[in-house]
């Protein structure tokens, strides 16, 4: 190991270009020691109280150097808890992360203390996932208010996390979190070996990381899930699945997933059982909806007008008599329109948003209808299709199925009732073909698992379902015992 003085000088020319680097010495009894931190990302009334408040007290007090190593070996001058660090590139990964380091001189060793305080907001509700009986807290961007909110629901010594660094230039803090005997030590060991493997600059939030650890990256539906909601964190570890919480996101991921645990949302369990599956009921009727409903419209329209009964045919018919443009090119611009002006809802200030949505809607509809650019009934097509695509609860699933409708909509638009079969048979294909973390995407009806489908289509009373799900869980399959 290289002398206590050059390491000193190495560890300055490394941090002294930041500009609010603190170098600041002290002299006890005769021993030269150095504080290191850097001033705005520590807490400075802990840094105050804690590390300088002891240190100037032995100053003042009689006795000699080597007593005030002998306090620092045995722990009796400082109340908090530091790291030994021995290398350069340690000590200056904690400064730059938030520790003050403190040098002296006779120890192998400079101690350092976790006493960051990054700017950070308050806990809040929930913006994106709303309950109306449930909890309305939600995650925030520091991981240890996180980590804290999810041992407030989960109050068990079985409760682990595991922390690593991601990023060379970021430093970034995640952690695995799962409950030892629940979860399946396969998939656990697999997350670990896929979070160690990255290799970046930077992790700066969860979908960073789920490029580099879904298992089919290139698939359309999304295999992890995401949740700004403690107590759906907490839901998810109790079925025996693994959360991973980045520091810097308010979002965490969890995995493995099925494409019915996407379609279920938080409410479900706040609500009766009855309400809950008629909901997802609805729920996956308004998926068809707005995955199929306008390439059926152009299919039909153009294919097979004799599915129509006569006398709604006829009011098509009279509708689109002036429009120039055929059904398929007619519900491409429509859709399109109908993007632009979502996007357009968010990225217009939050006060603004809405009404220039609703109102652009209303306004340049009507207008396109009356210039005889649109057919009325297409309005009404897309702005249906439209409605149900928000009714989907994970964000990401809901992605996925507004670009498949325009693909579908091409093929229903040129080979009929055939390419609405065709794309169905491939989307089928695809979402079979699916696995998470060895979860196949359709379960538990392909392949079939009864037991399952207690939480699948419907949501049967919490009394009935005394089983963990196999597809989650571990050893530890049913539920209320350890």
């Amino acid at each position: 190991m290289e002398t206590r003085e050059s390491l000193i000088w190495e560890i300055r020319g490394k941090l002294q270009s930041i500009e609010d680097m603190v170098f600041q010495p002290f002299n006890i009894h005769g021993c030269s020691i150095l504080l290191l931190y850097i001033r705005s990302i520590v807490d400075k009334r802990i840094l105050r109280e804690q590390i300088i408040s002891p240190i100037l007290k032995v100053g003042q007090s009689e006795g000699v150097g080597v007593s005030f190593l002998e306090q620092i070996e045995n722990g009796s001058l400082f109340a908090m808890p530091f790291k030994k660090e021995r290398e350069v590139d340690n000590i200056v990964d904690a400064i730059v992360t938030g520790s003050a380091v403190l040098y002296i001189p006779g120890l192998t060793y400079m101690c350092a203390f976790a006493i960051d305080d990054f700017a950070k907001r308050a806990i809040s509700d929930s913006t994106n996932e709303v309950v109306l009986y449930g909890p309305q807290v939600a995650f925030i961007e520091n991981i240890d208010d996180n980590l804290s909110l999810l041992r407030q629901k989960i109050k068990h010594p079985d409760l682990k996390t595991e922390q690593m660094t991601i990023g060379k230039y970021t430093k970034t803090i995640v952690c695995i979190s799962y409950i030892e005997g629940i979860c399946k030590t396969e998939v656990l060991n697999e997350v670990r070996m896929k979070l160690s493997e990255i290799n970046i600059d930077g992790s700066l939030g969860v979908t960073y990381l789920t490029e580099f650890i879904e298992p089919r990256p290139f698939a359309m539906f999304p295999q992890i899930q995401y949740t700004e909601r403690p107590d759906t964190v907490a839901a998810a570890l109790l079925e025996g699945r693994i959360a991973v919480l980045q520091d810097g996101t308010p979002y965490t991921l969890i995995l493995p997933v099925t494409y019915f645990s996407l379609m279920q949302s938080a409410e479900d369990y706040y609500q009766r059982f009855y309400t809950s599956s008629f909901t997802r009921l609805i729920r996956l009727m308004f998926v068809f909806v707005a995955t199929m409903l306008p390439s059926l419209y152009v299919a039909v329209t153009t294919f097979h007008p004799e599915i129509i009964p006569t006398s709604l045919l006829i009011t098509i018919a009279a509708a689109r008599e002036n429009i120039p443009f055929p059904a398929l090119i007619e519900a491409f611009m429509m859709e399109l329109f109908f993007e632009g002006l979502r996007e357009a809802g968010i990225r217009i200030p939050r006060p603004l948003g809405q009404t220039v949505s609703i109102i652009g809607a209303i306004v340049i509809g009507q207008a396109a209808v009356q210039a005889g650019i649109v057919s009325a009934p297409m309005v009404i097509v897309v702005s249906i299709t439209g409605i149900a695509s928000f009714i989907i609860p994970h964000f990401e699933l809901g992605q996925s199925f507004r670009l498949l409708r325009f693909a579908i909509l091409l093929l229903g638009g040129t080979l009929g009732m055939l390419g609405i079969v065709i794309s169905m048979y491939l989307l089928y294909l695809q979402m079979v073909s699916i696995k998470s973390y060895g979860v196949p995407y359709l379960r538990p009806f392909a392949p079939v698992n009864y037991s399952e489908m207690k939480d699948a289509f419907l949501r049967v009373p919490r009394f009935l379902q005394k089983q963990r799900p196999e597809s989650f869980a571990g050893r530890n399959k049913r539920r209320g015992q350890s």
